[in-house]
């Protein structure tokens, strides 16, 4: 078995891929951690991946989901082997794709995740206790304000982060919020985070401006400078160790359908703008769903009901 063909054929494909296809070096990177993970599998076997067949790629992915392996990281491993050997065969080094007709695991459609109610409210009260301190500070009183947002509006962390001062309609309860490919949308926000906004823009942000001028971002740092991505993050994740600004984002999701909010007012409301991104919320919410069909359904109530 010689590991050193092994390396020169994974360097071989990854030039390829960096020079014909332009992947960035991040891309490439995780790529050869693919690769080489499927390379030290087969080495138990004295195969080379020259001449795997779909049953070591099988293998292969069985292998990955009994350690427990995400299931979006097995998609993307077997993404990469359909490119490694796609490349093989177009460059007449093998004979057969071992990837092709190769069934994807079941489990591969992720479904969001999402917080209880409970969870969301916990975390909020915290917010608002440090905000609500007569002692409270311009920090405390955005931290409050950017969670509620997060929940209450189901914003991605980059429109919130975009989000500047003119873009607020506190009067008229909205927001005008600028997603993916700069579409615009309307978001309605509740009494609550009306409230936490209302009491950042009256005594935190000017505090935390500073002398700072031509900043027109709403959400800003103690330098006066606009928050980053990760800075978000990582605010979310001290607040509850469970929670991501992602994860606020499904659950504002999930607790409309919960409640009854069909699912092009959903879709509306996060800014999809395929019908099918919001349908997995149906599957989250099927409690309800199913409760709505028993009571409305002239055929769906159990022989004991009648």
């Amino acid at each position: 078995m010689d590991a050193n063909r092994n390396t020169e054929l994974i360097r071989e494909y990854l030039a390829y891929l960096r020079v014909e296809k332009g992947l960035r070096p991040l891309t490439c990177e995780a790529y050869e951690r693919d690769l080489l993970q499927f390379s030290e599998y087969l080495e138990r076997e004295n195969i080379l991946p020259m001449v795997a067949r779909q049953r070591e790629i099988a293998g292969f992915l069985e292998h990955l989901r009994t350690h427990a392996v995400e299931s979006r990281s097995m998609a993307r491993k077997l993404s990469c082997l359909r490119g490694f050997y796609k490349w093989l065969l177009l460059d007449k080094r093998i004979h057969h794709d071992p990837t092709m007709n190769l069934e994807s695991p079941d489990a591969w459609k992720v479904l969001p995740k999402s917080l209880a109610p409970a969870e969301v409210n916990s975390m909020l009260e915290r917010a608002a206790v440090a905000a609500d301190h007569p002692e409270a500070d311009a920090i405390a009183l955005r931290d409050r304000a950017i969670l509620e947002l997060l929940y209450a509006g189901g914003l991605r962390v980059s429109e919130l982060t975009g989000l500047c001062v003119a873009d607020l309609s506190l009067d008229a309860g909205r927001v005008l919020v600028r997603g993916k490919g700069d579409k615009e949308r309307i978001v309605p926000l509740g009494a609550l985070c009306i409230k936490a906004l209302e009491e950042y823009l009256e005594r935190g942000r000017q505090a935390l401006a500073g002398n700072a001028r031509g900043v027109n971002q709403l959400f800003l740092s103690t330098r006066g400078k606009p928050l980053s991505r990760e800075w978000i993050w990582r605010l979310v994740k001290s607040s509850d160790s469970h929670a991501s600004p992602h994860k606020l984002r499904h659950s504002c999701a999930t607790h409309m359908v919960e409640h009854g909010a069909d699912l092009r007012t959903v879709q509306t409301f996060l800014g999809h703008a395929d019908i099918a991104t919001t349908q997995v919320y149906t599957h989250l919410a099927l409690g309800r769903l199913k409760a709505v069909h028993r009571m409305h359904h002239p055929r769906a109530k159990r022989v004991e009901d009648r």
